[in-house]
Order: C-alpha cells, then sequence, then structure tokens
C-alpha cells in the first residue's frame, strides 16, 4: 500500500494533468448537485416518495435546471474563474448564481399550464443545490489542503506557541505548502478558553507546564513561539522552558519588524539575544509623527552610524521633502543609502560628506540646504576611549553639538532634537560628561532661539547597534572564549534601534522646547545573565572572565538624575524632565582640561 506522502503526490500529478478539463468537470459537479437537490425537495414534498408521476416530472425540469445553471454560472463568473475555486471570494458568487437559477426555474415553472413540479419543490430544491455546490467546494479544499500538506518526510515536526492571530496565520501558512520546512502537529497556549481548541485539525494540547510532555507525545524537536507583540521577559520564560524539555526554539519577529500584516514562512527565525532582552510593545501616533515631517526638509547627522542610519530608513516612512543624511564617513553613507534605496552611487544630493567639527562648512550647508528638522545623532561614544581622550568626546560632542545648534539657529529650524543618553543622568564618566552639556546646550538654544523646538531625548544602550556588548559577546564565542564581563552584578538598559527609533521620532512631536525626553527602557537586565545564555549554546564550552569595572563605568546605570521626576504627561514609554540651559560663551577656548570642566558643567551650579 503506498504511503501519505505517495498518495499525495499522484494525488497532484493527477490534478495538474487534468487542470484544462477543469472548467467542464465543476460545471459537472454542480449539475449533479442540482440533480440531487431536486430529487431531494421532490422526494421530500410527496412525503418520502418517488413515483413514476414524481419520476417524470424530475426529468423534465432537470434540462432546464442544468441549463440555467450553466448559464447564470458563465454570467456570474464561476465558470470563467472570475474567483478561485473554493475560495471564500466565490461564495458571493455561488449565491447570486443559485439565486438566478432557482429564480428562473421558479419563474418557467410557474408559466407552464401542467407544471413538472411544485413550486414549493422550486424554492426548497435551490437551498439544497446551493448547499450541495458549497459542499463540493469544500471537500475540494480539504482535498487541496492535503495535498499540500508537508509530511514527516520533508519538514520537521513543530509545536507552535500561541493559538491567537499569530499561531493562526503561521499555521495556515506551514499547512498550505508543500515546501514547508515544519509540519505543525500541536499547539500550546495558557490561555484557558483556548483548551481543546484545533485550529486547521492542530489541537491546542496545554499550557506551557505541560510542554514537556506534549514535546514527547508528539515526537517534535522544535518549538515556534507564535507571539509577535510578547515582552522579553514572556520570550524568555517560554524559551528556558523549551530549552529544558530538549526543543530548539524559533520565533516570529515583534510587530514593528513584520514588513506584511500576514505572516510568512520567512518570518520564521532563530531565537537571538535581541528576543531575550529588547521587546517593547511600541505605541507611536503616526498621524502625530507625520504632521512634523511630511513635506519638511529633515536633515540627520551621524547619518551613517547604528541610530543615524535608523532614523533615515523610518523618516523615509512619512515623505519628507527632503531627507538630507550627513556623515563624515563615505563608507557609512554608502551603506546607509543602499539600505533605503537599494542603490547607493553617492550621487544626489541626499548625502552630505561633513564633519560636525567643521563650523564653517557646517554652516554653508545649512545655509545651503535650510533643513526644517534636524536630527543630531553624531556622536563618539565608546566610554573607555573617551575615557584615555577627554578632549576628542570634547571636540565632537560638545563643541560639535554646538556648531549644529548655531547652524540649525542661523536657519530657524522648526525642529530640534538632541540624541543623549542615560550616562548622561548623574555622570561621572568623559561620555556622560560630554553629553549632559550637550543636554544643556541644547536647552540654552531653547531659551534663546527666536523660534523653533529644541529638545534632547535620552536611552540606554540599544542592541545590534556597532561595538555593542551582543556583537562583543558573539565575538569571543566565535573565536572561543573567553567572554569578558566586567562585574557579575553588572546591570544595564536595554532596547532594540527600531523600537528607540521609533520613539525618538515620537519624542520630536511631543517634546517641549528645552526638556529632556527620556525612553522607558524596560527592566534592566544583567549582563552576567546575557553571557550565560550565549555560552550555553557554545560547543565546546566558553568560560566566562571578569575584568572589573573600568574607569568611568557605573555598576547600574540610570535612566533619571537625582533632580529629575519622572512624569509622562503624552506617552506611556516617554518622560519628560526639564533641563538647565549652559551658555556656551562659558565653553572654554583653550583646551586644557576639559574633563574637569565638563565635569563641573553638568548641573546648573558651576
Amino acid at each position: 500500500m503506498p504511503g501519505s506522502f505517495e498518495l499525495q503526490e499522484r494525488a497532484l500529478l493527477l490534478v495538474r494533468r487534468s487542470a484544462r478539463f477543469a472548467t467542464p468537470f465543476r460545471i459537472l459537479l454542480d449539475v449533479l448537485a442540482w440533480a440531487l437537490a431536486a430529487a431531494l425537495a421532490i422526494y421530500l414534498r410527496f412525503n418520502l416518495t418517488f413515483s413514476d408521476e414524481n419520476s417524470s416530472g424530475f426529468w423534465r425540469i432537470l434540462p432546464l435546471v442544468a441549463g440555467l445553471q450553466i448559464a447564470a454560472g458563465f454570467a456570474v463568473g464561476i465558470y470563467r474563474r472570475r474567483w478561485r475555486y473554493g475560495s471564500y471570494d466565490e461564495v458571493a458568487g455561488l449565491v447570486l448564481t443559485a439565486a438566478i437559477t432557482t429564480g428562473g426555474l421558479f419563474l418557467i415553472n410557474r408559466s407552464l399550464s401542467d407544471r413538472p413540479i411544485p413550486q414549493s419543490a422550486v424554492l426548497v430544491g435551490g437551498a439544497f443545490g446551493l448547499m450541495m455546490m458549497g459542499g463540493i467546494r469544500y471537500v475540494w479544499r480539504l482535498v487541496l489542503e492535503w495535498m499540500r500538506k508537508p509530511t514527516d518526510r520533508t519538514a520537521e515536526r513543530l509545536i507552535v506557541f500561541g493559538a491567537g492571530e499569530g499561531g493562526l496565520q503561521v499555521i495556515t501558512v506551514l499547512l498550505r505548502s508543500r515546501s514547508s520546512p515544519y509540519v505543525p502537529v500541536a499547539l500550546i497556549d495558557d490561555d484557558p478558553a483556548k483548551q481543546r481548541l484545533s485550529i486547521t485539525g492542530v489541537p491546542v494540547m496545554g499550557d506551557r507546564t505541560s510542554m514537556a510532555e506534549i514535546a514527547e507525545l508528539t515526537d517534535a524537536h522544535t518549538l515556534l513561539i507564535a507571539l509577535p507583540s510578547a515582552s522579553a521577559r514572556t520570550i524568555t520564560e517560554i524559551a528556558e522552558l523549551a530549552q529544558a524539555a530538549g526543543l530548539a526554539v524559533k520565533v516570529l519577529p515583534p510587530n514593528n519588524e513584520l514588513f506584511e500584516d500576514a505572516v510568512a514562512v520567512s518570518d520564521i527565525r532563530d531565537l537571538s539575544e535581541a528576543d531575550l532582552l529588547g521587546r517593547h510593545q511600541i505605541e507611536t501616533n503616526l498621524d502625530e509623527i507625520a504632521s512634523y515631517l511630511r513635506g519638511k526638509r529633515v536633515l540627520v547627522t551621524g547619518a551613517g552610524g547604528s541610530i543615524g542610519s535608523e532614523i533615515c530608513r523610518q523618516l523615509a516612512r512619512f515623505n519628507p521633502s527632503e531627507l538630507m543624511m550627513l556623515d563624515r564617513d563615505e563608507s557609512a553613507l554608502h551603506q546607509v543609502q543602499l539600505s533605503i534605496h537599494g542603490r547607493a552611487l553617492l550621487d544626489t544630493p541626499e548625502t552630505l560628506l561633513a564633519d560636525i567639527r567643521d563650523v564653517e562648512n557646517l554652516m554653508d550647508l545649512f545655509r545651503d540646504r535650510r533643513p526644517q528638522v534636524v536630527f543630531h545623532a553624531a556622536a563618539l561614544k565608546h566610554l573607555p576611549l573617551l575615557e584615555a581622550y577627554p578632549a576628542e568626546a570634547f571636540k565632537s560632542n560638545v563643541v560639535g553639538t554646538l556648531n549644529v545648534l548655531r547652524a540649525a539657529e542661523c536657519v530657524g529650524v522648526e525642529v530640534f532634537v538632541n540624541i543623549s543618553t542615560d550616562k548622561a543622568a548623574n555622570p561621572c564618566s568623559v561620555l556622560g560628561f560630554s553629553k549632559r552639556v550637550a543636554e544643556r546646550l541644547t536647552a540654552h538654544f531653547a531659551a534663546t532661539a527666536s523660534s523653533g523646538t529644541y529638545l534632547s531625548v535620552r536611552f540606554g544602550n540599544v542592541l545590534g547597534s556597532r561595538g555593542s556588548m551582543l556583537h562583543t559577546f558573539r565575538d569571543q564565542v566565535a573565536n572561543g572564549g573567553p567572554v569578558t564581563v566586567t562585574h557579575p552584578d553588572v546591570t544595564r538598559f536595554f532596547m532594540t534601534i527600531p523600537e528607540s527609533v521609533q520613539l525618538v521620532i515620537q519624542a520630536g512631536a511631543i517634546g517641549s522646547s528645552g526638556e529632556v525626553l527620556v525612553l522607558d527602557m524596560g527592566d534592566p537586565v544583567r549582563i552576567y545573565d546575557v553571557a550565560l545564555r550565549l555560552t550555553a549554546r557554545a560547543d565546546p564550552p566558553v568560560e566566562i572572565v571578569f575584568t572589573g569595572l573600568r574607569p568611568g563605568e557605573k555598576l547600574h546605570e540610570e535612566l533619571f538624575g537625582d533632580d529629575e521626576v519622572d512624569e509622562r504627561p503624552r506617552h506611556k514609554l516617554i518622560s519628560h524632565a526639564a533641563v538647565p540651559p549652559l551658555d556656551p560663551r562659558q565653553i572654554p577656548v583653550a583646551q586644557t582640561d576639559v574633563r574637569s570642566w565638563m565635569a563641573a558643567n553638568c548641573s546648573a551650579v558651576a
């Protein structure tokens, strides 16, 4: 006896070979459905009997039914392939065809002097005819789904966590493709109301506490977390249970990374550290954002960096009249232009090669291009390096920011957003000092500029940025270790780049001039726990070594200074805090001990 796989192959081959006969075959099935419907209606009308007289009327009326059905079917379009056979789109056409056939037969039967069948049988037969044609199509859909369903011979058995919309979409996609790499065999959901539910034949077999048992019963080796809106904590908890049950873990990306409304097989990917650390449910007011960006000339400094490039990619969605990308790194400009347009010839006015330290060139560019909205992301950011070279932090993060602020004031920008960092809250490092001074300089221009809104946005570490902790850990694991962690208890705030940039752009719409807006980064993450997760996957095992906190590093980062209050009047993930201004005339011309000067000017009291 051939197995299920062989039967599916034979059925698919038969369907392909008979495709040119599909329309005549479908017409024949519908005519047979009407014949059976008419016979059943007559049989019921005459008290479950089918006499010679009734039989004569049936055979007289059958050609009329067939002719009307075929004519109506072609007129409406169900036989002209206007809709896919057996699809939901075809339902309206099917109902209309049945109504025309029934109505036509009713009028013809009524006009005959010797009615072949009672009028009541016509109406009942019409209802039966519609149901039988629908039933044929439903069976056809089931057969097609069976033929397209992947089997154990071609796909890996998969448990899906989540019986909501994500689970529904992914199961539907996986079961309708012979080339699918996975075949769903069970669902898991913590919602008691979804227990005993079945989606396309895949049953909900329990909640997370029964994961190991379900894996053993189904002989599955992989778990897919189909919860695009799940928090990092939820993802972590489910992943740990799955790994304890011996299941490999796959995920669907968070909602903001899904490029289409519908889930695709290509969206299924391995669990990453970003999933365990950085998922937040971001809600942005697109109308509010679009109102200050659409049709405006927008400039981004540091456009080739991790944050700046993502700002450019997201700004492109809001149809600015002009998007200007400024950076001193020509290769970085090439990469960001390529990521936005799929081509990067660097021959368009949108790329500006310039250094924010060069005040004269910067002024000329602003006067020539006259941006209306500025996102200032250019900065030096690596804390240990800036501890060794504080003058470089001063030149870029303080003087460079001042140059951009003066250029923006010169052309009368409408919105200026300075990208800051959590290191500026109660700073104790050169990076923190320089970024806090930049916040205060921005607040000064908010108070003195004749027009425009000047504000800063502060957030912590972003996952996936160049030189970030995750990149370092991955490289160390790939090289066989050791993985270096400064302290077993050190914690940091994390957010993915797309999430943080969404809130940065939203902040530009809701912030008041002179404020620093602080993004909610969720709960702080212990770095040692991240290192443990990464090294646990390594083969052979990788050692973790503690190196000690470096100069300027905190054990636990802060998002707010001691004199700042967490107030969220406009958005649940964005706090507003006041910033004391700093007059640029206080900036020293002679750069003797800039570290001490920056440290002394981080608060309102110098």
